[in-house]
Order: structure tokens, then sequence, then C-alpha cells
């Protein structure tokens, strides 16, 4: 079993960043593909980044590269998102997930363990 706790959401101004935070439990936290997904009322669960279990391999969506980064500290279980020039559709809460796999799944269905979702704000 592998629990998530995710931390680091909250207002902020367009244009402005934040740095979303996602803390594991387990010794297996090495092995999980990690995913930052979110979700905006009225819209289906997407995703946002996702990371290798070795850190070699990411993922971002069209709407966030560039400005973006996923980043992991398996020393420290933990996994990150730096999310720089913010914009206004940008809000949403934001979840993290893990999946045992080699590879960096993208589809919700993939991952069986999932954060509580940190609320970001991002206001024009």
């Amino acid at each position: 079993q592998v629990q998530l706790v995710e931390s680091g959401g909250g207002l902020v101004q367009a244009g402005g960043s934040l740095r979303l935070s996602c803390a594991t439990s387990g010794r297996t936290f090495s092995t999980y593909a990690m995913g930052w997904f979110r979700q905006a009322p009225g819209n289906e669960r997407e995703p946002v980044a996702v990371i290798s279990w070795s850190g070699g391999s990411t993922y971002y969506a069209e709407s966030v590269k560039g400005r973006f980064t996923i980043s992991r500290d398996n020393a420290k279980n933990t996994v990150y998102l730096q999310m720089n020039s913010l914009k206004s559709e940008d809000t949403a809460v934001y979840y993290c997930a893990a999946a045992r796999s080699s590879v960096i799944p993208t589809n919700t269905r993939l991952y069986p363990y999932w954060g509580q979702g940190t609320q970001v704000t991002v206001s024009s």
C-alpha cells in the first residue's frame, strides 16, 4: 500500500509560481512511476506531468510544456511539480498518483494510488 500526501497549493497571481510536493510512504517509492494530474470544476481529471521511476523519462501536457517541471527525490520518497508562469486556466485541484510501471503512463485508470489533492487557484 502506498499513501500519498500533497502540499504546496494555494492562491497565486497570474505569472507567479508554486511548487507542489507529494510525500509518499513505503519503501518501494523508487519502483513507481509518479504523476501529477489536475481536475477543474466540470472537467475530467487530466494528466499534467509524469516521471518514470528513475527520473529518466518525463511526460508533459502540451498546455504546461516549458512552464512546469516534474522531478523526484527517491531518497526522500517525494515528487515535486514546479509551476512557473501560472495562468488562470491552471486553476484546479492537483493530485499526485503512483503506478508500479516501467513506463510513464498518462491514463488515470492505470494509477491505483492517489493523494487527496491540493487546490491551486490562479487569479488574473
